[in-house]
């Protein structure tokens, strides 16, 4: 993002998928190369916003509730970075052809199970849709798609396509729907663009 800071309202949406986007808020998970672009519950809020999970009034209602709750808004951001990273490992492991861990599947279905217990369906024109119910004091409610998401990937045929950023530095998850599915980048503009400068200045290197 060139020219620009990185931020939770501004991140790239590269991952096909709002789980995979919801796994990229961290820059790499490599510690000493890491930024973390989730710090506290409003860009958490923020990101949501500029995911297309809240609308801009959600979010302000949001931000209110969480204001007059300190402690509830805390408990909330700490399950939302939890489940981000369960996310994370999910997806990584299996990006590698590797199975995840027990231990992160079932953490996923426990936010599965209090995700289905809050979706209804309602009329919506000629047929029915799917919408989310949630109490005043349910401050993690803006995760419940996000969950959702990656049990729909999950149980897809999409999963075979998740793939891992090959830059050293953007571990960035996201589903490769290119026609041979050879995609290795995140983004060409960002990684792909990094890795083939340093390779044409290894090359002009080489033969000075």
């Amino acid at each position: 993002m060139s020219g620009r800071v990185r931020t939770a309202s501004n991140l790239e949406l590269l991952g096909g998928q709002l789980c995979l986007d919801f796994a990229n808020t961290v820059s790499t998970r490599i510690e000493e190369l890491s930024r973390d672009y989730l710090t506290a519950y409003g860009d958490l809020v923020a990101w949501g916003q500029h995911a297309g999970i809240l609308t801009e009034d959600e979010a302000h209602t949001l931000l209110r509730e969480a204001a007059g709750c300190p402690q509830g808004r805390a408990a909330a951001f700490e399950g939302a970075i939890l489940l981000r990273e369960t996310i994370y490992r999910v997806f990584s492991a299996i990006s590698g052809r590797r199975e995840p861990a027990e231990t992160d599947l079932v953490a996923l279905n426990a936010w599965l199970h209090k995700t289905l217990s809050r979706m209804e369906v309602v009329p919506s024109g000629n047929g029915y849709h799917w919408s989310w119910v949630a109490e005043a004091d349910d401050l993690d409610r803006i995760l419940y798609p996000v969950v959702r998401s990656a049990a729909d990937l999950l149980t897809s045929g999409e999963l075979e396509k998740v793939r891992q950023c090959a830059r050293r530095g953007c571990d960035w998850l996201f589903v490769d729907s290119s026609k041979n599915h050879s995609r290795r980048w995140c983004s060409m503009k960002q990684c792909g663009s990094r890795i083939k400068a340093r390779r044409y200045y290894r090359r002009r290197k080489r033969k000075s």
